[in-house]
């Protein structure tokens, strides 16, 4: 695949206006370069993730689909999905819905909805735990609860300005490994007016704070509907770009509701 030219997408994800969301590089292959290319466009690009799209020749689903931080492969990821499926179905006007083979996170599908795109991710279930090493370190105040599963920590707050308030030790999160560490309270008071807000850091991972997290929301979605007693909410990830998620738990299915703006396209040279 030397000197190779492959499309080339810029887009911002979970969000209806530019400049805002996650960005994500979507880009698509015909075939699979080795790795540590794929790993050396994740880090160059230094977007929170890279897709990287290959067709699917097994029949199982439309693309084979991973993803790259600039540090790490992630076993999941919602906003780089949701990029993807706008890619996709923007250049087929007629098509409904495009579905992705995943490695570790199973197929995933992207569908067309009123007001933009629906992701449909596996719901992560998390069990109530306590993690003294890392409650300091996500910063003051203190969680009134924290809840666990593999890779995700979800720390849920008395309030939506506890949330605001934290400033967490980077460097010592990333010392305890790739996981998540999700901060989470109920949206009382926050200008966003959703139901619950949260905010995501994953430092082991090379992203301090992520600006919009899908795969996040594939956890927080079963916890927030069981405390809500209901199983639609409205999320809002309080980063510093901001990003909206229209939640909603279907069996063990999470589907996330979201838009997609388009912010450049071009052709990337493989190396």
């Amino acid at each position: 695949m030397s000197d190779s030219k492959v499309p080339y997408f810029h887009i911002d994800a979970f969000t209806n206006r530019p400049l805002a969301g996650n960005q994500a590089a979507v880009m698509l292959l015909e075939a699979w370069p080795d790795d540590a290319t794929l790993a050396a466009i994740g880090a160059e690009n230094m977007f929170a993730e890279t897709a990287f799209l290959v067709p699917d020749h097994t029949g199982a689903a439309d693309f084979e689909l991973r993803w790259f931080t600039p540090a790490v492969e992630v076993a999941m990821c919602g906003h780089a999905t949701l990029a993807s499926g706008h890619v996709v179905l923007l250049q087929d006007p007629m098509r409904g819905r495009v579905t992705f083979r995943t490695r570790k996170a199973g197929i995933l599908e992207v569908a067309r909805d009123a007001d933009g795109y629906v992701l449909s991710l596996p719901a992560v279930l998390t069990t109530p735990r306590s993690f003294d090493a890392a409650v300091p370190l996500m910063g003051a105040p203190v969680p009134v609860e924290v809840w666990q599963a593999p890779g995700y920590n979800l720390f849920v707050y008395a309030s939506a300005a506890d949330v605001l308030a934290l400033a967490p030790d980077f460097k010592a999160l990333a010392a305890l490994g790739e996981d998540q560490f999700i901060a989470t309270a109920l949206g009382a008071g926050h200008p966003s007016a959703a139901d619950v807000v949260s905010r995501v850091f994953v430092p082991g991972g090379g992203i301090d704070e992520d600006a919009a997290t899908g795969s996040a929301h594939a956890a927080l979605t079963p916890l927030w509907a069981e405390k809500l007693g209901q199983v639609r909410f409205a999320g809002h990830q309080a980063s510093a770009r901001g990003a909206d998620f229209a939640c909603r738990l279907e069996g063990d299915r999470v589907l996330l509701g979201g838009g997609c703006v388009t912010v450049a396209e071009g052709l990337f040279r493989l190396p």
